[in-house]
């Protein structure tokens, strides 16, 4: 019952290149960068029996390599974090029950969310790749509205039916809807929080596989299983009071921090 974490990391990033790198500074002044508080964030899930960073990049391999990462060097051909994580546990020798994709630009990503995938994977055995989603509150939903108004692409919503499995997702706000919610309103949207867990014939097939068009016009990697007709399960995680967002782009940094500062993280 094996699990392994995989953090895919590559510095040549289109709307932030060398993110992996970009400083963070946490509640007490201290500066780390996003791949090394992405790494922490991976070593604090129980159930793990190995964590490794994977990446194309001789910089991000240094920079992990010094605060005590393991790390697998990819290609640099891949264009998301499944193919390199497919490419990464291969690279291992396989062997893996699950193999969680947590991307190095979630930093804040509470353990209970994978713990709480990799859960739902094992109790549903006809899934073959589970991602978790967020309800949104008022405050959430509104500034995700607020940045399509902007032209900012935010964070990914996500639609499910009634088992839990993925209809859509989309960086578009869906489903639509006209109410009005206070800040601490649930409301009847999800956010998608990009974490991934696999089962490995799963994993190794995606590679395979070309870009279908509703990839290509969302840029989500998840589609590609939805196009490819594999079941992807919606586990429903719950906050806790505890503040979530990804690095998407530069301006996403001041907003990490705050949240940071505001938990005490270090």
């Amino acid at each position: 019952m094996s699990v392994l974490v995989v953090i895919p990391a590559r510095y040549a990033s289109t709307r932030y290149p060398g993110k992996p790198l970009v400083g963070l500074k946490g509640a007490t002044g201290v500066t780390r960068s996003l791949i090394e508080r992405s790494w922490h964030a991976a070593s604090a899930v129980a159930g793990v029996d190995r964590v490794v960073v994977a990446t194309d990049d001789d910089r991000i391999r240094e920079a992990s390599e010094a605060f005590g990462a393991e790390v697998v060097m990819t290609s640099s051909d891949w264009v998301n974090g499944t193919e390199r994580c497919a490419e990464a546990h291969a690279h291992l020798g396989g062997g893996y029950e699950i193999v969680v994709n947590l991307q190095g630009d979630a930093p804040l990503t509470p353990h209970w969310f994978v713990e709480d995938l990799v859960t739902g994977l094992r109790a549903a055995p006809r899934a073959e790749i589970a991602t978790p989603v967020l309800r949104c509150d008022g405050a959430t939903l509104n500034g995700f509205l607020e940045d399509r108004k902007a032209g900012r692409v935010g964070g990914t919503t996500a639609v499910f039916d009634s088992r839990g499995q993925a209809l859509y997702f989309s960086k578009e706000v869906i489903p639509f809807t006209s109410a009005s919610y206070a800040d601490t309103e649930e409301t009847p949207v999800f956010h998608h929080v990009g974490v991934y867990a696999y089962r490995p014939q799963a994993l190794a097939a995606y590679p395979t596989w070309p870009a279908g068009p509703l990839e290509r016009l969302e840029g989500l990697e998840q589609l590609r299983f939805m196009e490819n007709g594999r079941a992807v399960l919606c586990v429903e995680v719950a906050a806790k009071g505890r503040h979530f967002w990804e690095l998407n782009n530069p301006y996403d940094v001041p907003k990490l921090e705050k949240m940071m500062a505001a938990m005490g993280v270090e």
